[in-house]
Order: C-alpha cells, then structure tokens, then sequence
C-alpha cells in the first residue's frame, strides 16, 4: 500500500535528508519494534492555563546559552514541496496528509528551534500550545501511526529508506503526558537514529529530537525552560 502525504510528522523528512551526510549511527544497533510508549494523566483530567501565543512560545525555547558550547543554530532549510511516498504502513496511510505540514504539527500556535553539534549530531525542538485535549489527541494519533507498523519505507526525492521504530519506557520527566520512540532510517547502507520524546504539560506540548545522546542531556532543561512562568 503506497500513501502521499506532504511531510512525514515529526521531522523524518529532514532526518532523511540528513542521512547522506551522516556516519553509520553504531550507537542505533538492532531495535524490537513497538508502539510509541504513553504515559501520564488523561488531558481532562486536572484544567490547565489556556494557550500561549506563537511568540511566548518562542522565548521558551532553548537556545544557544542553554545548550553551551559547540553548538550551532542549523540554517533553516528552504520549504520542501515534494511527497513523501509511505510504503508498508496502513497506520501513515490512514493518517494521510493530515500528518503534519511543512515539517511541523498542524497546531495553532508554534515554535520550533534546530542545532547542529559536532560533525553529524543534531537537536530540534518543537514547542506548541493548543488545549490540552487537542495537544494530547492530535500527538497520541502522530506516534500511534509512526509505530503503527514495525517497519516500512519512505521515499524521498527518490531515495528509498527503511525505517524500524522502538518503543521507549518513559523519560520520568514531569508533565501530564509522555510519548517517547527511537526510530532508526536506513539508506545507501548508512544508519541514523533519532530519539524523539514528547510531554504535554497542561496547554504546552514538547517534542525534543535528534541523536539520542543529545535529547537525554537537554530533555529536562528544555521542560523546565518551556514550562516556566517567569
């Protein structure tokens, strides 16, 4: 079964994208394959402040003094406008387009920051504010259908690339909820592996991603910046 949608959710495409500039990941391995992990309260279960604006979303962001040395801001990628063809998996391809749009989750308000470190490591995170019933049905609906296949494929720019995914137990971060996978692309014979945990905390979501090195070291540091009142 073959589906087209715009943008893979959660940043694959520019994990894609990455992988002819990337060394064998000897850190990825052999993965069992599972669902996304999920842990936490139910979103209605305690109310939560309403959502942040764009811009408030955008000063709780990591950036360069949080992260510390050797890390840069990656340049901004011009906007891809070419399908990504999903093979394999009838979980993405009932998702369909409605995955994400230009790289990013289609909620109201946003914010998203990416760094490079070293020669090959990168970092993103995504900020977004909606309630807390859309944050925790729109991000559980994303990671059941990244992992609703133990394996598929996805073209992009015609470069076929297999993927695996891994359920991952929880962060023990706080926060209401908690998603958290490892998804490893294979392309060319080259491997990347790329962690992507996110937590709903009221009305704000988190996804940090990227090698998983990097997500273990700053997870707790980005949550507490992006939940802090002052």
């Amino acid at each position: 079964m073959r589906v087209r949608v715009a943008i893979t959710a959660l940043g694959i495409t520019a994990a894609l994208l990455a992988l002819p500039a990337c060394s064998t990941d000897t850190t990825g391995g052999k993965h069992q394959t599972s669902s996304a992990a999920r842990t936490g309260k139910p979103a209605d279960a305690v109310q939560k402040p309403a959502a942040l604006s764009s811009a408030a979303l955008e000063s709780r962001l990591l950036d360069q003094s949080d992260l510390g040395s050797g890390y840069l801001p990656k340049p901004e990628r011009p906007a891809q406008h070419d399908d990504v063809t999903v093979i394999g998996c009838p979980a993405l391809s009932e998702l369909g387009g409605d995955a994400a749009t230009d790289g990013t989750l289609a909620f109201p308000h946003k914010a998203k920051a990416d760094f490079t470190y070293g020669s090959s490591s990168e970092i993103s995170e995504e900020l977004y504010s909606d309630s807390a019933r859309k944050l925790s049905d729109g991000i559980d609906r994303i990671f059941d259908a990244m992992t609703g296949c133990p394996t598929y494929q996805v073209v992009a720019g015609g470069t076929p690339v297999d993927v695996t995914s891994q359920k991952l137990p929880s962060p023990h971060a706080s926060g209401d909820e908690q998603w958290s996978q490892l998804l490893t692309f294979t392309a060319g014979g080259r491997s990347t592996v790329v962690k992507q945990t996110a937590i709903r905390d009221g009305s704000l979501l988190l996804i940090v991603s990227g090698s998983p090195a990097l997500v273990d070291r700053h997870l707790d540091k980005a949550l507490a910046k992006a939940t802090s009142t002052g």
